[in-house]
């Protein structure tokens, strides 16, 4: 059984910087998606960065590209989200997600596809 555990949120101003961290245990073998959806109140969940734990390839969504920074340490299962220049508008629940890769090898932005969930942490970014 694949557990995670969201932290790290908080509350910032626009321009600063925060770290998600998401520790993660019973992994069986590499090949998992791994990263972070947010939801902010009043919209669906969405996508915001992963990565593939076979060969730590990332993906991020346009509206995080250049400001986030998704990683891992492979030695202790826990995964960082660095988050730089934030925005009001990244202000959100985060949650930690992972599933186990398709036969593509590719992590998508589908929040049904996750399987595996944090608790989630809050991140507040005031104006």
């Amino acid at each position: 059984q694949v557990m995670l555990a969201d932290s790290g949120g908080g509350s910032v101003q626009a321009g600063g910087s925060l770290r998600l961290t998401c520790a993660a245990s019973g992994y069986t073998y590499d090949g998992y998606c791994v990263g972070w959806f947010r939801q902010a109140p009043g919209k669906e969940r969405e996508g915001v960065a992963f990565v593939y734990t076979a060969d730590t390839t990332t993906y991020y969504a346009d509206s995080v590209k250049g400001r986030f920074t998704v990683s891992r340490d492979a030695y202790k299962n826990i995964n960082y989200l660095q988050m730089n220049s934030l925005k009001p508008e990244d202000t959100a629940m985060y949650y930690c997600a992972a599933t186990a890769a398709g036969s593509d090898a590719h992590c998508r932005f589908i929040t049904y596809e996750y399987k595996y969930w944090g608790q989630g942490t809050q991140v507040t970014v005031s104006s």
